[in-house]
């Protein structure tokens, strides 16, 4: 039973992160219809921002960290939709999507060739401790990526929910041209939700580092499991993004343990081919129609 909690916990402190991800996957498409393959490598490059401004500017851990979060809100957030996504998707899903996947590339190479190739350790933001509950061993690791996790899951659903901002941010994924009529600035409002998914990349990036270590192919599974974790989950709702990466965080380190870790990633696709043959709006999705 100690094993299986401790388990379990590990796992959940795993899907938290696919969580956020999955969160951001959801809220870029929902705004703007942008499917976002590079999403993996968005949470590897923060974890290299603050490696960089500690090695080159010099500084301590915590204002490295301060450097990578605004980095990432203009790298990942204004200059991603300014550069690639806005004149691509003029031009149609597909274009977009081939361009993302292609910056997914020069990401991973860029960071092999100008930094590492190397696996680089983090420091973690709090002191790595065992806890014991119920007699199982849990790290003080798992336990503060779930509360920073809750935490930003529950302070997003109050900017969605309880806020006129996140009503506008809504309104806009909705019907853009509905929410224009009402004078709703709808590009702000995507603005808005680029910045919001580079704020949720880069704490994911500064929470799995200091695990999984800084390393260039970090987001090959990161970015696989978090589109993972919305298809499951539900693409339609921030809710089933959630659950998804919950689920599938827990169901990976289940089957690594009692079945084969050779089998742990092929594990998800087996769920993904199963929700999408069940359930194809998802979990917690809802089914949408459409007129042709």
């Amino acid at each position: 039973m100690a094993a299986f909690i401790q388990l379990f916990v590990s796992g959940l402190a795993t899907g938290a992160i696919y969580a956020l991800v999955a969160v951001g996957f959801m809220l870029l498409w929902q705004t703007s219809q942008t499917i976002n393959f590079a999403q993996g490598e968005f949470v590897m490059i923060p974890a290299f921002f603050v490696l960089w401004a500690i090695k080159i500017l010099g500084v301590g851990f915590w204002p490295a960290v301060g450097i990578a979060v605004v980095a990432s809100l203009l790298i990942l957030g204004l200059l991603f939709k300014r550069a690639i996504v806005d004149p691509m998707l003029r031009h149609g899903v597909l274009p977009l999507v081939i361009s993302t996947i292609a910056l997914s590339i020069f990401l991973k190479e860029a960071v092999k060739d100008f930094y590492s190739s190397q696996a680089q350790p983090f420091q973690a933001m709090i002191p790595s401790e065992d806890i014991n509950v119920f007699g199982a061993v849990i790290s003080s690791q798992s336990i503060f990526i779930l509360l920073i996790a809750s935490g930003a899951v529950f302070g997003l659903n109050k900017l969605l929910n309880g806020t006129r901002l996140g009503r506008a941010m809504q309104a806009t994924a909705q019907n853009p041209s509905v929410a224009r009529i009402l004078g709703i600035p709808v590009e702000r409002m995507i603005m808005y939700t680029f910045l919001i998914n580079a704020l949720l990349v880069a704490l994911a990036s500064l929470m799995i580092s200091p695990i999984y270590l800084a390393k260039f192919t970090n987001g090959d599974t990161l970015g696989l499991a978090a589109f993972i974790a919305a298809i499951v989950g539900g693409f339609n709702q921030v809710r089933g993004a959630i659950v998804g990466g919950l689920i599938l965080g827990v169901i990976e380190n289940m089957a690594a343990a009692y079945i084969s870790a050779q089998y742990r990633g092929a594990i998800p696709l087996i769920l993904l081919i199963a929700v999408i043959l069940w359930r194809p709006q998802g979990l917690m999705g809802r089914a949408e129609e459409r007129t042709v």
